[in-house]
């Protein structure tokens, strides 16, 4: 895990030094376009879901493996076998839309498919070794990483269990990916002289926050059946 991590914090790091020595020629334009601020929110908001996916999966995981002696099925396991990783496909294609050219999006998907598909295959063969039965039925029924339509008719929460203590271990790389992001933003808006618009833009940013943290506040009711308080 700690290898996994920090090989993820040199691709950050590497993405990060790209944007800032050669904005002109990865970042998109700072001027304000309609096209590109309805992006940019889009981009925002799959950020933050991304972000509430991989918390919810490791969480709910957490809880039920018994230290990975327990198969998990349930919660983002029902929708799809790789939640986490699907919460890293949607944070870093959120990114890409708040910030870079298009050309980027098939840079950061030729990486999400060296990095995790490879990852997603080995995973299998260990938990077809160690659920043999359970593991093959439910790779049966429920898809690889992206999540079929059906799931729409159930109740979010079923698939989406959230406690905001799940947050203590996350807290940190959340705040870091929306804040870097929003920084550079800023930066490039401040590099071409195109800040008057920048309040009104975050503004935008603010609401977004705000509703995925009144989403938050609802899962984790949900999840605790309305009988607990909401702890931070």
């Amino acid at each position: 895990m700690k290898k996994r991590i920090k090989i993820n914090g040199i691709i950050i790091v590497a993405a990060v030094a790209l944007a800032v020595l050669f904005p002109d020629e990865f970042l998109r334009s700072g001027r304000m376009r309609f096209c590109d601020e309805f992006l940019r929110i889009t981009g925002l908001g799959l950020v933050l879901l991304g972000q509430l996916l991989r918390v919810s999966a490791r969480g709910h995981k957490a809880e039920l493996s018994e230290n990975s002696r327990s198969l998990v099925c349930t919660g983002p396991y029902m929708a799809v076998r790789n939640p986490m990783y699907l919460g890293i496909l949607l944070t870093g294609s959120g990114v890409v839309l708040v910030l870079f050219q298009w050309w980027v999006a098939v840079i950061f998907l030729s990486v999400f498919v060296i990095r995790y598909i490879l990852l997603i295959l080995e995973e299998e063969k260990k938990l077809l070794a160690f659920f043999p039965r359970e593991y093959e039925e439910y790779m049966s029924r429920v898809p690889r990483l992206f999540p079929s339509f059906s799931i729409l008719r159930g109740e979010v929460s079923d698939y989406l269990p959230f406690k905001f203590f799940w947050l203590k271990k996350e807290m940190a790389s959340i705040a870091a990916v929306v804040l870097i992001t929003l920084g550079i933003e800023f930066w490039q808006k401040a590099k071409i002289g195109s800040l008057a618009a920048y309040p009104e833009e975050l503004a935008a940013a603010l609401i977004v926050i705000l509703l995925f943290s009144c989403f938050g506040v609802y899962l984790n009711k949900r999840t605790y059946g309305f009988k607990e308080e909401v702890t931070i």
